[in-house]
């Protein structure tokens, strides 16, 4: 690692390394780098062994109310999981997920998850739709399984993919504007702080996939006004959305730098590789990246190469926990963080907690959007998720530890395959 400390980057000693998996001192030569990253992506990450009898998936059902669509799995024995889906994306992807993914697991044991995953990919030529059409709907039943395992086994998600290493998070509010004048973003930045005690948040730079002299200035005036009103503690991160060209990122990364900033997220077209590690190359921040990647062989390509050093693989767009999981073993091949990106319906907030439940090498902030307006609690609890002092406690119950109203599932109705 070059010049960048993992402490100096509000990232903390949380990203030492994933139990199970070399550090970056053990891997000082190619060899040793290439073979833990093949391992990374090839080694189980379910404990199949904490459920001991078959598990066989009779039904998985689509449920729609209104704009809010359910997963449902049920197995011969008449146990469920239940996963929410993002609506907006669940809407247009709903004949992928019935026609191309449902199919190939009804009838298998769910605790082969991982090579049911595998053999989906290739069942129909599903590998030739690879993307955020064909992993979101991988990812909402994969949830959904992982739900019925850990209510089968009476352990949380985090148990079942490796150990629960922690039981509570720090947040970050991530602002989705773009072209406010910095005061109207200062001020709601100010409030999503204010809200939940909140350390840190990400606010948006550049005009996505471009830039113009008027997106430039509010860059410019939001970043040392951010530093002055939150104080020289509080950790602060920016994203671009593959708003800038390479002279423009090195211009706005040296004033992050200056003015102490955690990480600079998708400076460049996020299929721009070389790009992304010539800016990692010559700035001192870190660079954070992953959300649109879908593929582990790139991700290990990315760490491979430094290429960006905070590892951002989307629970949706990139296939779930599992994948997610073998991205963030590569990272701790270098030592470096992963920390998930996520959608702001469909209970990503949720996903996100169980990452962090069982990752070692994740940041001490976790990406959240709040808690969803569809009916749920925390099992065993009174009340639905929630931020105290910029905390959330990780649901602990069986499965993804979330009880949604029954009397709201009962109305929804089935989507059916055309």
């Amino acid at each position: 690692m070059r010049r960048r400390t993992l402490l100096g980057w509000g990232l903390g000693a949380a990203a030492a390394g994933v139990g199970g998996c070399a550090t970056a001192k053990e891997n000082k030569s190619d060899g040793g780098l290439e073979q833990g990253l093949r391992a990374a992506q090839t080694d189980p990450v379910l404990r199949k062994d904490l459920i001991a009898a078959p598990v066989i998936l009779k039904d998985i059902d689509l449920l729609r109310l209104g704009a809010q669509f359910w997963v449902r799995v049920r197995d011969q024995d008449g146990a469920i999981g239940v996963a929410l889906t993002n609506p907006r994306l669940m809407q247009s992807l709903w004949p992928v997920f019935l026609n191309r993914v449902a199919p190939s697991f009804r009838g298998k044991d769910a605790r082969d998850l991982e090579a049911l995953q595998a053999e989906n990919y290739r069942w129909q030529l599903n590998y030739k739709w690879q993307g955020l059409a064909y992993w979101a709907p991988i990812a909402w039943l994969e949830f959904a399984i992982l739900d019925l395992l850990g209510k089968k086994a009476g352990l949380p998600v985090g148990a079942l993919l490796g150990g629960r290493v922690r039981e509570t998070t720090g947040i970050y509010y991530a602002s989705g504007n773009r072209g406010n004048s910095p005061e109207a973003e200062l001020a709601h930045l100010q409030r999503l702080v204010d809200e939940a005690g909140a350390k840190a948040v990400k606010y948006r730079l550049g005009a996505r996939l471009s830039f113009d002299e008027r997106s430039t200035a509010r860059d410019l005036a939001l970043i040392p006004s951010a530093r002055r009103q939150f104080g020289d503690d509080f950790v602060l991160y920016v994203d671009a959305n593959s708003s800038y060209d390479v002279e423009m990122s090195l211009r706005i990364g040296r004033d992050l730098e200056a003015h102490g900033y955690g990480f600079f997220e998708e400076p460049v077209r996020f299929d721009h590789y070389e790009e992304t590690k010539q800016i990692a190359d010559a700035l001192d921040i870190p660079i954070a990246f992953g959300e649109e990647e879908v593929s582990l062989a790139r991700f290990a390509w990315l760490i491979r190469h430094d290429a960006a050093q905070v590892i951002q693989p989307d629970l949706l767009f990139n296939g779930g926990l599992i994948r997610a999981i073998k991205v963030a073993r590569m990272a701790a091949l270098r030592g470096y963080p992963c920390v998930p990106h996520i959608s702001g319906d469909g209970f990503g907030s949720l996903y996100a907690l169980h990452f962090a439940s069982c990752v070692r090498n994740t940041t001490p902030y976790q990406e959240y959007k709040g808690a969803e307006d569809v009916a749920h609690q925390v099992t065993g609890e009174s009340g639905q998720l929630k931020v105290e002092n910029g905390q959330v406690r990780i649901p602990s119950g069986p499965g993804l530890g979330i009880t949604f109203d029954s009397e709201e599932l009962a109305r929804a109705e089935q989507v059916n395959a055309d």
